[in-house]
C-alpha cells in the first residue's frame, strides 16, 4: 500500500503539529534542511561502507512483504 505525496505531506504536518518539544523540532528541521540543501548524491558520499551496506540490506529486506509494517500501525505508534 503506497501513500501519495499529498497524504504523506498532510500526515507529516499533523505529526509536527503535535510536537511541542523545541529540541526535537529543531532536530527534525535541521535534518530536513540539510537534505534540502544537499546536492544529489552528496549524502550518500558521506556514509561509511558499513552504513551503505545497511542501506542496501534494508532495501533488499523491504522487497519481502513480511518485513513491512502497515502505515496505519506505524502512525498508531507515534
Amino acid at each position: 500500500m503506497s501513500m501519495g505525496t499529498i497524504e504523506l505531506k498532510s500526515d507529516l504536518h499533523k505529526i509536527l503539529d503535535k510536537i511541542d518539544n523545541e529540541q526535537l523540532l529543531r532536530a527534525i528541521y535541521d535534518f530536513l534542511k540539510q537534505r534540502e540543501d544537499a546536492k544529489e548524491g552528496q549524502i550518500w558520499s558521506t556514509l561509511t561502507e558499513e552504513q551503505k551496506k545497511e542501506v542496501y540490506l534494508s532495501y533488499e529486506e523491504s522487497n519481502d512483504d513480511d518485513n513491512l509494517i502497515d502505515w496505519n500501525e506505524v502512525k498508531g505508534r507515534l
